[in-house]
C-alpha cells in the first residue's frame, strides 16, 4: 500500500508544483482575474495579519504560487504530507473562485471550459482532503490522545481499586490485632 501511497501523493502534487512555479515567474498572466478576490481580502490580511503585509495582486498569486509550489514537493516528497495537503487545499479556493467563475460567463465555449476546470479544481480539492485525512495506517492524533486518556483513566480506576483493597486489608489487620491478647 505504501508505494500506491507515494505515487499517489507525487501525482497529485505534479500540477502544484509545475503551475506554482509557472505562476511565481509569470503572475501577469493572472492578475486580471485574481483582482477582484485580492482586493476582497486585502482589508482581511492588513487587519489580521499585518498592516504592512503586501496586498496588492501580483504579490499575492506570488505567494499563493510559492505556497503551492512548496506544498507540493512535501506532499510529492512524503515530509509534512498532511499540513501540506490541507495548505494546498486552502490555496485551491481563491484560485478557483478566481480563475473559473463559469457562472459569470456569457459564451457558452466560455462557460463550459470553465466549469471543467472548476470541476477539476473541486476534484483536487477532494483528493487532497484524502491525503490530509490518510494517516498511512497509523493512529492519528486524535485516537492516540484518546486512547492515552482511556489508558490513563484505567490506571488510575485500578490504582484506586488497589487503594480500596489495601485499605480493607489494613483494617482488618487492625481490628485482629486489636482483639489478641498481647
Amino acid at each position: 500500500m505504501k508505494p500506491v501511497r507515494s505515487l499517489a501523493r507525487v501525482m497529485l502534487s505534479g500540477i502544484f508544483v509545475v503551475s506554482g512555479a509557472r505562476n511565481f515567474q509569470n503572475p501577469g498572466r493572472l492578475v486580471p482575474a485574481a483582482k477582484p478576490i485580492t482586493d476582497r481580502v486585502a482589508p482581511l490580511i492588513q487587519k489580521n495579519v499585518h498592516p504592512r503585509f503586501p496586498t496588492d495582486a501580483e504579490t499575492l498569486v506570488r505567494v499563493n504560487a510559492v505556497t503551492q509550489f512548496l506544498g507540493g514537493l512535501m506532499l510529492a516528497s512524503g515530509k509534512f504530507t498532511r499540513p501540506a495537503a490541507l495548505v494546498l487545499a486552502g490555496s485551491l479556493v481563491p484560485v478557483t473562485a478566481a480563475g473559473h467563475p463559469f457562472w459569470n460567463n456569457d459564451d457558452p465555449a466560455a462557460r463550459n471550459n470553465n466549469q471543467i476546470h472548476f470541476l477539476k479544481n473541486v476534484g483536487l480539492f477532494g483528493g487532497l482532503l484524502l491525503a490530509a485525512a490518510d494517516t498511512e495506517g497509523k493512529p492519528g492524533l486524535r485516537w492516540r490522545a484518546g486512547h492515552r486518556i482511556g489508558h490513563s483513566r484505567r490506571s488510575v480506576q485500578r490504582a484506586v481499586r488497589t487503594a480500596r483493597r489495601e485499605a480493607k486489608i489494613a483494617v482488618r489487620s487492625a481490628a485482629t490485632a486489636r482483639r489478641l491478647p498481647g
